[in-house]
């Protein structure tokens, strides 16, 4: 059965596919259009430099009208990202539009992770070292670095 969802969730795959952007992949499962895996490679030149981050979308019929659920596998350390894996942003929140396709959506969450905003903590310890340390901050963020390499 092809739902507009699921057309629309197969343009953003081509779409991903013919044109990535840097630093990002993401494809969904093999028998399920709904359910995404991705990752996100930390940005050149910071502190997640090197990172590999792996995350899922699960959207629902309701795609693009309603965002997906994006949540990180990999352990993070990040001022917007709960303990969960879940992500505290904007556009997959209150912001949504269904311009945002899969590319937009994972290019956000790169670029967040450069640009945290440690006024709307998810992770109030990494938002507290953000702010006043951080160099500690940077640490422990390179520490989920060399994690991410081992990670399953």
């Amino acid at each position: 059965m092809s739902t507009p969802a699921r057309k629309r969730l197969m343009r953003d795959f081509r779409r991903l596919q013919q044109d990535p952007p840097a630093g990002i992949s993401g494809a969904p499962q093999d028998n399920n259009i709904l359910l995404w895996n991705a990752v996100i490679f930390g940005p050149d030149d910071t502190p997640w430099d090197g990172g590999t981050f792996k995350l899922t979308l699960q959207f629902t019929e309701d795609y693009p009208n309603k965002p997906p659920t994006v949540r990180f596998v990999s352990r993070m350390f990040h001022p917007n990202i709960y303990a969960d894996g879940s992500i505290c942003l904007d556009i997959l929140q209150n912001q949504w539009s269904p311009i945002y396709d899969v590319a937009a959506i994972l290019t956000s969450i790169q670029s967040l992770l450069c640009d945290p905003n440690p006024n709307s903590p998810a992770n109030s310890e990494a938002a507290r070292l953000f702010s006043e340390n951080k160099r500690e901050y940077n640490r422990r963020v390179k520490d989920i670095v060399e994690q991410s390499w081992t990670a399953d």
